[in-house]
């Protein structure tokens, strides 16, 4: 879904998964600069928004969803996954109940998939599950923003900033009012300063939760009945994850940054030794430099010097070995 926010000065319009809205606006690290000062906002209309609404929708979502959400207070923010019967992620949302709605809003293009789950295993249980993202826009504002949030939007707050499920019809209205306007590109460079996982850039078909750290912030260990609580349970009670996410400090001497999908192997052994881990997620940081998220084996040594193709990288623990 193409935004009409392309339409702003300078837009330059992202590709791949955030195809639909722009990348930056001309200046990308004014942008991030902007985001990490509390202004400005991010639009993120691609993204799918969906909504759960009836008597059941909590504890119903309780039985699917790794968090524990059937006390949910209307308000408070979480996040949950949604994993295979192997415990691999498949889904993840960022939900918010308003007291009678559970909105969720997930990566673009995952809802049809993620809907046609939710229906599947509705029994007889009095929910309704609906595809919103043509009348929704996910809009972000950084945590500091005092940009006005128009009557009745609903908002869904975490120490990282807050998510508006804007009206699409309001968007171009609402980004006349709360510029300037921050590309994805600068939200995802400070999403890596801050070691958040994102579906699809830093998972697989085999990541498991633990692997990425959202066993802390996505996963509710004392409770069970959802698909893929075995695995969940017995890596966190006997077991190991075979890989580990890490962020790294890349050499600023490089003049290209190495992209998703580029082999890491250790420094110190034959370029063309074993492969230990590989890059999810590069980015230019307006402080930090050239960074990234990547996942590696678990057994990795956490001072080992590291090669991110020809680019040497220093690595920062996020999930502990």
């Amino acid at each position: 879904m193409k935004s009409p926010l392309l339409s702003l000065p300078g837009a330059v319009p992202a590709e791949g998964a955030d195809e639909g809205v722009a990348a930056h606006y001309g200046d990308l690290f004014r942008e991030q600069r902007a985001l990490a000062d509390g202004t400005g906002f991010v639009d993120l209309s691609h993204r799918g928004v969906i909504t759960v609404s009836g008597e059941d929708r909590l504890s119903w979502l309780h039985l699917l969803l790794t968090q524990h959400v059937s006390e949910l207070p209307a308000g408070q923010a979480t996040e949950a996954l949604i994993l295979s019967a192997h415990g691999h992620i498949e889904h993840a949302l960022y939900l918010v109940d308003d007291g009678e709605t559970v909105w969720a809003h997930v990566e673009p293009g995952t809802q049809e998939s993620l809907i046609a789950y939710l229906e599947s295993m509705k029994f007889f249980y009095k929910v309704d599950v609906a595809d919103r993202t043509a009348e929704f826009a996910v809009v972000y504002l950084p945590a500091g923003s005092i940009a006005e949030v128009p009557e009745g939007v609903v908002v869904r707050e975490t120490p990282y900033g807050r998510d508006l499920f804007l009206p699409r019809a309001d968007l171009e209205s609402f980004a006349r009012k709360a510029g300037p306007a921050v590309g994805i590109l600068a939200y995802e460079a400070l999403r890596v300063e801050q070691h958040r996982p994102r579906l699809g850039f830093e998972t697989d078909h085999r990541t498991i939760p633990h692997e990425l750290g959202w066993i802390d912030t996505a996963v509710h260990l004392q409770k069970g009945c959802y698909r893929g609580q075995e695995t969940v349970a017995r890596v966190q009670n006997l077991g190991k994850p075979p890989r580990r996410l890490v962020f790294l400090h890349l050499d600023g001497s490089e003049v290209h940054l190495p992209g998703a999908g580029t082999e890491i192997r250790l420094a110190d052994e034959d370029p063309d030794g074993r492969k230990i881990g590989f890059i999810t997620t590069s980015v230019r940081h307006h402080e930090l430099g050239p960074v990234a998220l990547a996942l590696v084996k678990r057994n990795v040594p956490v001072d080992a010097p590291l090669m991110a193709g020809e680019t040497a990288a220093a690595q920062e623990v996020v999930v502990e070995p």
